[in-house]
């Protein structure tokens, strides 16, 4: 009897077997490079996911360019979100281009002038200029010469990354024709790119489709206000706020309905 309670015992404390795994096959959505950049000094990863039956045909595409664009970041959710819009016919195909980020402050938020303890938090941050250069410079060049697309191009973030875009479409407003921008973190540095913007929004041209979730002191009211206020005919815009959402849940579902607005199939 105690050697049958000493048995039982040991299989409660000893671990098991690691139980060995079957056999599959590997699921590919898309391929991954490494662009050599000069911009930025060292070699940075691209990630591409192209729509249903591209190989086969002859058809160009309109391009998403999505700023956190790594496998560990943005490019699972929002490849899928274009390619359900394919598979029950709703949306337009698109070739979706994942833009890997690194360091985010340093990347996508301009330098920090007046706000003397972020510039101290964060003191790698506000190159965005330089990675605008690499995307206008580098990446783009690159995906036009290897695929096949429409010359329309979309630029798509959230939160930093949609600093970046809101910047990007007041600053270099003829490098992307349709900017997306999720809760953008138009707060940074005082609001410094709101306060910017009525003398850059003369300029803006395409189309902006912007929102916000349930968050206070994100810059993003101020910025609708001046949209409506100051916006040319040049710029399209939609401002479409998500009070339902949180900042950490609006960029899946904020989304779907941009690339559904934007790019509606053209039956609908």
């Amino acid at each position: 009897m105690l050697s049958r309670i000493l048995a039982a015992v040991l299989l409660a404390v000893l671990p098991l077997p690691v139980l060995a795994q079957p056999a599959g096959t590997p699921i590919i959505i898309g391929q991954s490079y490494k662009l050599q950049s000069t911009t930025m000094g060292v070699a940075r990863t691209i990630n591409i996911w192209l729509p249903p039956g591209y190989a086969e045909g002859t058809q160009r595409y309109p391009v998403l360019y999505l700023l956190d664009g790594g496998i560990e970041q943005d490019f699972h959710h929002i490849s899928g979100l274009a390619q359900l819009g394919t598979i029950v016919g709703t949306t337009r195909d698109v070739i979706v281009v994942g833009i890997e980020t690194i360091d985010r402050r340093n990347e996508l938020a301009f330098p920090v002038v007046t706000d003397a303890k972020l510039k101290a938090d964060y003191p790698t941050a506000g190159q965005s200029e330089r990675f605008r250069r690499f995307i206008a410079g580098e990446v783009k060049p690159w995906v036009e010469k290897n695929y096949r697309t429409s010359g329309e191009n979309a630029l798509i973030g959230e939160s930093l990354a949609g600093l970046f875009v809101v910047e990007t479409m007041l600053r270099a407003p003829r490098l992307f024709d349709t900017w997306i921008a999720v809760s953008p973190s138009l707060w940074w540095d005082n609001e410094a790119l709101v306060k910017a913007a009525p003398s850059l929004l003369p300029k803006a041209r395409g189309r902006l489709w912007l929102t916000v979730a349930n968050e206070r002191g994100m810059g993003v009211a101020p910025f609708a206000a001046l949209l409506k206020d100051k916006a040319p005919e040049s710029l399209k815009w939609i401002y479409a706020p998500r009070p339902d959402e949180t900042h950490s849940t609006i960029y899946h579902v904020a989304t779907l309905a941009a690339i559904r607005q934007l790019y509606p199939q053209p039956s609908q």
